[in-house]
C-alpha cells in the first residue's frame, strides 16, 4: 500500500507571501503615482481676476481714495496665483488619495480572491488527503481482514492436521496395545502350557521315584530278611549296595533338574568335565554350589554352578529325608556332581 506525502506550509510561509505581495503592490502604486505627477501637463498661471465692488459711502475717507483702491487690487491679484496652486495641489492630493483607495480596494479584493482560492485549494487538498486516508484505511482494513482470514484458515488447517495426527497416534497406540495383549496372552498360554508340562513331568517323576523307592525298600527288606542270621559285615554290604541304588535313582532326578537349567556357553567343548559340590537341606533346597575340580574353562565351570543354583529346590529329596533321614544326610547333605557338555549328565 503506497502512502502519498502531503506538503503543508508552515505558518511563517503562509503569512510572508501575502505580506510581500502587499508591499510590492504599494510600491507599484507609488511608482505609478510618481510617474503620473512627473508627466502631468503644466497649467498656465491663472490670470488674476479683478473683482470690483462698488461701495456707496456717505462720506469720503482716506481708505476709499483711489490710491487705496489700487493697493487693494494689487493685493487681490497677488493672492490669486497662490490660491490656484493650492487648489491644484489639493486636487492632486485628492486624486492620489482616490487612486490609493482604489488600489487598496483592488489589493484587498485580490487578497480576498487569493485567500478564497487558497482556502478552496486547501479544502481540495484536505478532501484529497481525507479521501486518500479513507482509501488507505480501507486498504489496510482489507489487508487485515485477509490476514485474519488467512490466519484463521491456517489455524483451522493446523487443527485438522493435529486432529489427524492425534487420531493416527491413538490408532497406532491401540494397535500396539492390541498386539502387546495378544503377545502377552500367547506367552501366558505358552508359559502355562510349559508349566503344566513340567508339573506333569514332575508328578510322573515323583511317582516313578516313589515306586522305585518302594521297590528298593521292599527289596532291601527282603534281602535283610534273607540275610538274617548271617554275618553283620555281609548285611552291611548289602545295605550299602541298596543305598547306592537309591542314590543312583535320586542322582537321575537331580541330573534332570540341573539339565533343564543349564545353558551351553559358547566355549563349551565335548570332553570337558567339571565337578561341582552342592549343599542341600532336608527340604530339598540347594544352599550352595562350588567347583571342586575345574574343566579348565571358566565359562563352562560357571555355567555348571549357575545351573545347579538355578534349580533352587528338588521336592523329591524331601520325601527321602522324611523316610530315611540318615540316608539323606549320608548321601545328599553334600553331593559331588560331574558335568559333561556332550550328554548333560553328572
Amino acid at each position: 500500500m503506497s502512502t502519498r506525502y502531503q506538503y503543508r506550509p508552515a505558518a511563517s510561509e503562509r503569512y510572508s507571501s501575502p505580506l510581500l505581495k502587499a508591499v510590492g503592490l504599494h510600491l507599484l502604486v507609488a511608482i505609478l503615482l510618481f510617474a503620473s505627477f512627473s508627466s502631468a501637463p503644466e497649467f498656465e498661471p491663472a490670470k488674476p481676476i479683478v473683482q470690483a465692488t462698488l461701495v456707496q459711502l456717505d462720506s469720503m475717507s482716506p481708505s476709499t481714495t483711489p490710491t487705496d483702491q489700487k493697493i487693494a487690487g494689487e493685493a487681490q491679484q497677488s493672492r490669486s496665483p497662490r490660491a490656484d496652486e493650492e487648489a491644484l495641489e489639493k486636487q492632486r492630493e485628492q486624486q492620489q488619495a482616490a487612486e490609493a483607495a482604489r488600489a487598496e480596494q483592488a489589493e484587498q479584493a485580490r487578497q480576498a480572491q487569493a485567500e478564497a482560492q487558497r482556502k478552496a485549494a486547501e479544502a481540495e487538498r484536505q478532501a484529497e488527503a481525507e479521501a486518500e486516508q479513507k482509501a488507505a484505511d480501507a486498504a489496510a482494513a482489507a489487508e487485515r481482514r485477509q490476514a485474519e482470514e488467512a490466519r484463521k484458515a491456517a489455524e483451522a488447517q493446523a487443527a485438522r492436521e493435529r486432529a489427524a495426527a492425534e487420531a493416527e497416534r491413538k490408532k497406532a497406540e491401540e494397535e500396539a496395545r492390541r498386539k502387546a495383549q495378544e503377545e502377552a496372552r500367547r506367552k501366558a498360554a505358552e508359559e502355562a502350557e510349559r508349566k503344566a508340562a513340567q508339573e506333569a513331568e514332575r508328578r510322573r517323576e515323583q511317582e516313578r521315584v516313589a515306586r522305585e523307592q518302594r521297590e528298593r525298600e521292599a527289596a532291601k527288606a527282603s534281602a535283610l530278611n534273607e540275610l538274617l542270621g548271617e554275618e553283620t559285615e555281609f548285611q552291611q554290604a548289602q545295605a550299602d549296595r541298596i543305598g547306592d541304588q537309591v542314590a543312583a535313582s535320586y542322582d537321575d532326578v537331580i541330573r534332570r533338574y540341573v539339565s533343564q537349567q543349564w545353558r551351553r556357553p559358547p566355549t563349551a567343548r565335548n570332553g570337558m568335565v567339571v565337578e561341582v559340590r552342592l549343599s542341600m537341606l532336608p527340604t530339598g533346597q540347594i544352599t550352595d554350589a562350588v567347583v571342586i575340580r575345574s574343566s579348565g574353562d571358566p565359562g563352562f565351570d560357571q555355567s555348571a554352578v549357575q545351573a545347579v543354583k538355578n534349580v533352587g529346590r528338588i521336592p523329591e529329596m524331601q520325601q527321602l529325608s522324611s523316610e530315611n533321614p540318615a540316608e539323606f544326610n549320608r548321601l545328599y547333605r553334600q553331593r559331588n556332581l560331574r558335568f559333561r557338555p556332550e550328554d548333560l549328565s553328572f
